[in-house]
């Protein structure tokens, strides 16, 4: 059984930092992406990054582009996500989430792609 475990949400101030992290458990030896989404109260779940596993590439929503990094530990199953700059828009739910080996590229900004998805951790951005 996949088990997706978020953490590192909090409250920040504007242009400050958090680190969230991802720790997967189960994942099928077919997983290739993993992947951050966001969603703000009465907004849609929104794609922020993803990260394929196997080849290293990373993708960014354009709004957190520059100021938002992917990365993971292979090793330990874990994926992170570094957030600098932080600014009050960015107040939301994020979710990790992970898949089994059929998203293709040109879906890997779409949650439908994704199997497996985490609790989510609050990330709350105000002064």
């Amino acid at each position: 059984q996949v088990h997706l475990v978020e953490s590192g949400g909090g409250l920040v101030q504007p242009g400050g930092s958090l680190r969230l992290s991802c720790a997967a458990t189960g994942l099928p030896f077919s997983n290739r992406f993993m992947g951050w989404f966001r969603q703000a109260p009465g907004k849609e779940r929104e794609f922020v990054s993803a990260i394929d596993r196997r080849a290293g590439s990373l993708y960014y929503a354009d709004s957190v582009k520059d100021r938002f990094t992917i990365f993971g530990d292979n090793a330990k199953n874990v994926v992170y996500l570094q957030m600098h700059g932080l600014k009050p828009e960015d107040s939301a739910v994020y979710y990790c989430a992970a898949d089994n080996g059929r998203i293709i590229v040109s879906s890997i900004w779409s949650g439908a792609s994704y199997d497996y998805w985490g609790q989510g951790t609050q990330v709350t951005v105000s002064s």
